[in-house]
């Protein structure tokens, strides 16, 4: 039997260095603010995700058989 030679594959690009991302994230701050972009605070725990859960309802109030007092004609 012959023996196989291993198969070579293409390395991963190394992912960039966290300060580089930040330093690119910061120029691109930058540049949105001058070009007259503005930045809106978000709470925490809020999403801009639409929610997948139908909204919950209040249930209407209880019609009452009693008429008030000050519609009761005298007798």
């Amino acid at each position: 039997m012959a023996t196989k030679k291993p198969l070579k594959t293409a390395g991963k690009k190394k992912q960039p260095d966290a300060v580089e991302t930040s330093a690119s994230i910061e120029n691109q701050i930058e540049k949105f603010l001058k070009a007259g972009g503005k930045i809106e605070q978000v709470s925490s725990g809020v999403s801009g995700q639409p929610s997948m859960v139908a909204p919950k309802t209040t249930p209407a109030p209880k019609a009452t058989t009693e008429t008030p007092a000050s519609e009761t004609k005298p007798a």
